[in-house]
C-alpha cells in the first residue's frame, strides 16, 4: 500500500513549538534516524520505532478489511495520532513526531504534518 508521506525534515519538525523528538522508521517497525531536543536515549527511540511500526500495520489490516468488508475506502492510511497523560505523538507514514502536550499547538502540527 502506498502511503502518503510528511516530507519534513527532523530540524523542521522540531521546530514547532512542543516537539521534543522527531523520527523516522522503516515500515518493519526499524529505526532510521532520529533526533530530538531531550534526552532520549537511543534504545527508546527504537522501541518508539517499533512501536509505530507495529500500530501502523494494525492499521492497515483494519483499513484493508473495512475497505474490502463494507467497500468504505480506507487506504491508503495517511496519518494517526495517540495522546495519553502529558504527551502526544503524531505519525505521517513513517515519520513521527514526539510531543509534549501541554506545550504544544496540536491543530497547527496536525495540519503540517496532514499537508505533507
Amino acid at each position: 500500500m502506498e502511503r502518503k508521506e510528511c516530507n519534513l525534515s527532523l530540524d523542521e519538525l522540531l521546530k514547532f513549538e512542543g516537539v521534543m523528538a522527531a523520527g523516522i522508521f522503516n515500515t518493519e517497525g526499524k529505526l532510521v534516524d532520529y533526533k530530538a531536543k531531550m534526552e532520549m536515549p537511543k534504545e527508546m527511540a527504537q522501541t518508539t520505532a517499533k512501536f509505530c511500526g507495529a500500530v501502523n500495520m494494525m492499521f492497515d489490516a483494519l483499513a484493508s478489511a473495512y475497505t474490502e468488508l463494507y467497500k468504505m475506502n480506507w487506504v491508503p492510511q495517511h496519518n494517526w495520532m495517540y495522546s495519553g497523560g502529558d504527551w502526544t505523538i503524531i505519525i505521517s507514514g513513517t515519520r513521527g513526531a514526539f510531543v509534549e502536550s501541554a506545550k504544544a499547538d496540536l491543530k497547527q502540527l496536525l495540519r503540517a504534518l496532514e499537508v505533507c
